[in-house]
């Protein structure tokens, strides 16, 4: 086993920015995943797909990760990446539409970048607190390729909103215009909150994927969110129904759910930046496999976003995490948002303490997943990198009913 002091050493001084001894464990197998109890797995892997193409060992100055770091450092961004400011919504939104992703600097002004941080660092601290198995200095979440966790998914809420970090950013004055310019009205909602993050020494390739798939339906909320924005409604002869090239505009530029991820530090050619696959949200095929991918696609990063910059999905657009060869963590908290047309039957995830602290338009997102006065959700403030675990806690707490003062439980 990893010698704990030095683990816990490591844990003490974790900050999601700036250099880190943190990471970079040769003793964990390249595309090790485990299942849900953290024993290797050996059947379906989730998020755990194998890169066919990575170094063969995880250490920082091994030659095949010398040659992968140079590749980057060449040939790593998208190239001509635009880049917006805050106030420009108008371009943002047209950009989103166009790309199914827009990158928007400033985001975050140093007060919530700094809350943001320390928030991400405190719930890394304590998916990584877990011993390691073997001589690992960490446990690999469950389904999940080394060095990378979801901040959502190790939560046994599977959601974030329960940490005050997190909700702080759901109604910012930096957002709110955008995400009304691309929903057509303030009447979406937030459903959740979590984001992803990769450690130094993650040397695979995330494979490409979408987080949501296009039922490819046109419903009278969709159709009136569409005349919101703009969209021409032409009907075919002899109906009062869209005809199709009308509903081809209305699926592609009224997509259901919008995340946007904060970057808690730069995103560099070398520390694991989030790539996107440019117009992918509006295709109908799926993404390739990690062995097929073209290199331009592996490539399309968003290097250049700086810290306090957040990136807006279209949660259809093809997505995956790069290598992180630097020694710095990338860290990518964030909040997902629903259409207005969305149904309301979401978890109640948001404790209603955490809910009387946002603000009035906060509040209103925040209308379905409110919890009930005096009830904590089940498994919110409980971390673990394995699902086994998660799954304990959340039926340990689930059953216990009010709980006081945002506690966690036992």
């Amino acid at each position: 086993m990893a010698e704990p002091s030095l683990v816990l050493e490591e844990l003490e001084t974790l900050e999601v920015y700036g250099e880190t001894t943190v990471g970079w464990d040769a003793n964990t197998p390249i595309n090790e995943t485990v299942d849900e109890e953290g024993n290797p797995a050996s059947g379906r892997r989730g998020f755990g797909v194998p890169d066919v193409r990575a170094p063969s060992q995880r250490v920082y100055d091994h030659p095949e990760v010398e040659q992968l770091r140079a590749h980057l450092k060449r040939n790593n961004g998208i190239q001509g990446l635009e880049i917006c400011n805050p106030d420009e919504v108008e371009r943002a939104a047209r950009i989103f539409r166009r790309d199914g992703f827009v990158v928007v600097r400033d985001l975050l002004d140093e007060e919530h970048l700094a809350i943001f941080r320390r928030g991400s660092a405190k719930a890394l601290r304590q998916i990584l607190e877990v011993p390691g198995l073997g001589k690992r200095k960490y446990v690999t979440e469950s389904g999940r390729l080394p060095h990378r966790y979801s901040y959502g998914t190790a939560s046994a809420s599977r959601q974030m909103l329960h940490e005050e970090e997190w909700a702080a950013m759901v109604d910012l004055p930096t957002t709110t215009p955008i995400l009304a310019e691309i929903f057509g009205s303030m009447d979406y909602m937030v459903l959740g909150a979590g984001g992803d993050l990769c450690l130094p020494g993650a040397v695979e390739y995330q494979h490409l994927h979408v987080d949501v798939g296009e039922s490819n339906q046109v419903s009278e909320g969709r159709l009136e969110t569409a005349k919101n924005i703009g969209i021409e409604i032409r009907t075919a002869e002899g109906s009062d129904e869209p005809d199709l090239a009308t509903r081809r505009r209305i699926v592609d530029f009224c997509p259901a759910v919008v995340t946007i991820n904060f970057a808690m530090c730069d995103l560099t050619w070398e520390n694991g930046p989030i790539r996107q696959i440019l117009g992918s949200h509006t295709w109908q095929m799926r993404p390739p496999s990690p062995e097929d991918e073209p290199d331009w696609m592996r490539l399309s990063t968003l290097v250049g976003a700086p810290a306090g910059a957040g990136v807006f999905r279209d949660n259809r657009a093809w997505h995956g995490a790069t290598p992180n060869l630097s020694r710095e963590i990338r860290s990518l908290p964030n909040v997902e948002y629903g259409a207005p047309w969305l149904g309301s039957q979401h978890k109640k995830t948001m404790p209603h303490e955490i809910w009387e602290t946002l603000t009035p338009h906060g509040k209103h997102l925040c209308r379905h997943i409110m919890a009930e006065p005096g009830v904590w959700p089940a498994g919110a403030g409980v971390m673990h990198p394995l699902g086994a675990e998660r799954r304990a806690a959340a039926k340990r707490m689930g059953g216990s009913g009010a709980r006081q003062h945002g506690s966690p439980g036992g």
